[in-house]
């Protein structure tokens, strides 16, 4: 199947979560390398493992569509990953897991896009896959959030970056959520 059957927006969409999930990746690296707490580290690194599956998913999808990958997004997702990666051990504690919980609150809404994009061209053949990817950044936005939930510089940051314990980049609520073939009611803009 060609990628000239999709939307630019779709296109880039998918080369960009492919590259940023290695960025994550290497973020979380530094994130886990930083931390003192074997059990942070260890779900730390399984969330690192997550966002390798999903540049794997993303890729299986761009493959199937003949979407190259984008070598500008590339390089510059690397400089980025490794630039978090070097500075998790300068930034102290509360930084990393803000701004982790809050990269991953923005990330549930790609793989939904991704989705209604398909959906507009009426291929629903991703949406199981994309459903579970969105679900499965939201969960780790939640678990950043509990790691910092009460600490004193949350209220400023949430104020000065609009994410925190009142606000969030997307409308999931894992206590009830809708499934795959109701989902459109997320992340719409």
């Amino acid at each position: 199947m060609s990628e000239n059957i999709l939307q630019p927006e779709l296109i880039d969409l998918l080369q960009r979560a492919y590259s940023a999930e290695k960025a994550a990746s290497f973020a979380y690296q530094g994130h886990a390398g930083s931390l003192r707490h074997k059990q942070e580290k260890v779900r730390i690194h399984e969330i690192e493992n997550d966002e390798w599956t999903h540049r794997k998913e993303v890729l299986d999808i761009m493959n199937q569509y003949g979407i190259p990958v984008s070598k500008w997004y590339e390089v510059k997702f690397y400089i980025i990953g490794k630039a978090i990666h070097v500075s998790c051990f300068i930034i102290g504690r509360f930084m990393p897991f803000y701004f982790a919980g809050s990269l991953e609150s923005g990330n549930v809404c790609e793989y939904f896009r991704m989705k209604q994009y398909f959906n507009r061209k009426g291929i629903h053949k991703h949406d199981q896959i994309l459903y579970e990817m969105g679900m499965k950044e939201k969960e780790h936005e939640i678990y950043f959030l509990n790691k910092i939930k009460n600490d004193p510089w949350l209220p400023f940051f949430e104020k000065l970056f609009s994410w925190g314990k009142n606000k969030s980049f997307n409308n999931i609520d894992l206590d009830k959520k809708y499934p795959v073939e109701e989902s459109d009611v997320y992340c719409k803009k």
